[in-house]
């Protein structure tokens, strides 16, 4: 093995994903798991998956062949000693990951950068594991890695400018879409998305529609691929309502993120969504699920108060410095399949509507929930648009 070597901690569906990228880019990759069946398992499941794009004649055989060798299946770190970058997809737990960069920092070069998929814990906590924090920052992909474009680069307080450049430069050269976010919570898609969750609840709780109207409203209405609740099973809600509910604690419990009883007790009661049967839909054998009420009027009046939350949470983005206005919008359009950029699609709708929907939310609930972002205030006061 050279020195283009990529090393991956972790193999579950992530880890296999940024070892399948890696060596399609010709990099050696080594890939650890604690859990040495786990490395079996991550082998079967590579070859499946790679195998079926010969199938479908996106590659041939020989470029299989070829990505599955440059894979090497480690059971132990110290093997790691010649890596260029490690990212580490293990599970979201904060000491697990500070443990695997204390021994991951003795074993690889001194040049070489440790980089973590967290998708809710913050970079600087995980890299005050190490002697040398500045090597250390996030890189963070969308499930599932090989497919979805976008990921998240974000340096932690103590991230040396020099890695962040390398280490974007590579995710570059891997012809992904690359943003740069504020080490804050949720980054920028987790943050950002919250409100197409959390305001789909409300209105169901509310009785304003049931939960295919307001499915159907967002994808035949509002462009969207998957409406909220399908999205929600999809995800899983065990995940969904973690990630909701750690933004929450994160943010010190600011009321736009507060997770909602509704999700929280599918949770405790074990419906997860697709993988366990149920969640807001029945996945059973020839169940029926019921039909959306399908009225033109109620389904815009759903999407507007859903997307004008939406644009809100990528104005606060922006205005609390955590990305440009152009990587939020990238980050949403490639990160999570939106029809259109959030900030663009304000400036179409127009800045004082969007502006005058939250205004008359926060009229009518009187909950810091529904607060108008003072940059959108600004903007709307000055005639002013994003782009």
């Amino acid at each position: 093995m050279g020195t283009n070597v990529i090393g991956v901690v972790g193999a579950g569906t992530m880890g296999q994903g940024i070892a399948q990228i890696a060596s399609t880019f010709h990099h050696d990759v080594l890939l650890y798991d604690a859990y040495p069946d786990k490395l079996g398992k991550a082998k079967h499941s590579l070859r499946k998956i790679l195998q079926r794009q010969v199938e479908k004649e996106r590659m041939s055989q020989q470029e299989v062949n070829a990505i599955i060798e440059r894979i090497h299946f480690a059971e132990d770190l110290t093997g790691f000693g010649n890596c260029q970058l490690v990212v580490e997809a293990v599970v979201e737990n904060l000491d697990i990951k500070q443990d695997v960069f204390k021994r991951l920092e003795g074993i690889v070069p001194r040049d070489c950068i440790l980089a973590t998929n967290t998708s809710s814990l913050s970079i600087a906590s995980i890299s005050s594991a190490l002697k040398k924090p500045n090597r250390c920052l996030g890189i963070h992909f969308f499930n599932p890695a090989p497919i979805m474009p976008l990921v998240e680069i974000i340096p932690g307080i103590a991230t040396a400018e020099e890695t962040t450049t390398t280490a974007r430069t590579l995710i570059d050269d891997w012809n992904k879409t690359t943003v740069l976010a504020k080490d804050t919570p949720g980054f920028i898609v987790n943050r950002v998305a919250r409100p197409f969750y959390s305001e789909a609840i409300r209105q169901l709780e509310e009785g304003v529609a049931d939960v295919p109207t307001i499915d159907w409203a967002m994808k035949e209405i509002g462009g969207f691929r998957m409406g909220p609740f399908e999205l929600m099973d999809f995800i899983g809600h065990d995940i969904n309502y973690k990630v909701t509910e750690t933004v929450f604690e994160e943010f010190f419990y600011d009321p736009r993120f507060k997770p909602s009883f509704t999700q929280k007790r599918m949770v405790e009661a074990g419906f997860l969504g697709k993988k366990s049967g149920k969640g807001f839909y029945n996945y059973g054998e020839e169940v029926q699920n019921p039909e959306p009420t399908k009225d033109e009027e109620l389904g815009k009046s759903i999407v507007d108060r859903i997307l004008a939350m939406l644009i809100n949470e990528a104005a606060d983005a922006v205005f609390m410095n955590i990305a440009t206005i152009e990587d939020v919008d990238l980050a949403m359009t490639k990160g999570v399949n939106y029809p259109k950029g959030l900030l663009e699609w304000a400036d179409d709708i127009g800045l004082e509507k969007v502006f005058d929907r939250i205004t008359a939310l926060q009229m009518e609930y009187g909950e810091d929930r529904y607060r108008p972002n003072p940059l959108l205030k600004r903007m709307v006061r000055n005639n002013g648009t994003f782009y």
